[in-house]
């Protein structure tokens, strides 16, 4: 898959980097990845991996919009109150860049049909809300061999882990969070800047997985919390 010039120019700045060169933004283009959730992750998540030249996104959000919501979704406005945020998730991309093919799914992802939804991706990057879409999507994800991205925020905390197969994220959570009525922002809060700064890591962490920059094989997982000051801690396996 080759770049066309007005692409070079576009990614110039990614392109002169050592590390990514022509060939890792052509990796980029080829890249084909699943978000779940459009909302406070999925805000952050969509601009930065559509800006930086992901050649396929797939948005997977059955929500509309909600006042609510906007103190930590930049990607709506208050006149998109009551409209799929899917679609507009759709609108924004194909406003920020033409090159990148993308598709909204207006469906609710869980155990039956998170395999059929996620099948023929690269990568995917979940910002659901709730532990039973969580981890139906992780059971998806190792059963079709596809590297997941797991990025959550509440209250003042943010964790975001890439898990390639086993261990899984089910098998970092356990399975006690199978039914929906867990806690969730909704009922807990959240600070509107940590859903911002968890979800472009979590599209870091996905642009260093496509590149390999992130070691072959490993899994990682990070925790951040600000509060009563702020503090970050790190893992791989």
């Amino acid at each position: 898959m080759t770049l066309r010039d007005d692409e070079l120019e576009r990614y110039a700045r990614h392109i002169v980097l050592p590390q990514v060169g022509g060939v890792g933004q052509r990796k980029l283009k080829e890249t084909k990845v699943a978000v779940i959730g459009a909302g406070g992750i999925g805000s952050a998540v969509i601009p930065a991996l559509a800006g930086a030249g992901v050649g396929q996104l797939t948005i997977i959000d059955d929500d509309v919009v909600e006042l609510a919501n906007l103190h930590r979704q930049p990607l709506f406005r208050e006149r998109d109150a009551g409209y799929s945020k899917a679609d507009l998730a759709l609108q924004f991309i194909q406003r920020l860049n033409r090159f990148v093919d993308a598709k909204p799914i207006q469906e609710r992802i869980d155990s039956a049909n998170a395999a059929h939804l996620l099948s023929g991706h690269g990568l995917v990057i979940d910002g659901s809300d709730n532990f039973a879409t969580r981890l139906a999507v992780s059971d998806a994800c190792v059963a079709l061999g596809i590297p997941l991205i797991s990025a959550a925020a509440v209250q003042f905390q943010g964790q975001v882990g890439l898990f390639r197969s086993k261990p899984c994220y089910r098998c970092f959570v356990g399975d006690a969070f199978d039914a929906e009525d867990c806690d969730n922002c909704a009922e807990l809060g959240v600070l509107g800047a940590l859903t911002a700064t968890v979800g472009s890591f979590a599209a870091m962490l996905a642009i260093n997985e496509r590149l390999g920059f992130a070691q072959a094989g490993a899994n990682y997982n990070y925790v951040r919390e600000s509060g009563n000051g702020l503090r970050a801690s790190a893992g791989s396996t």
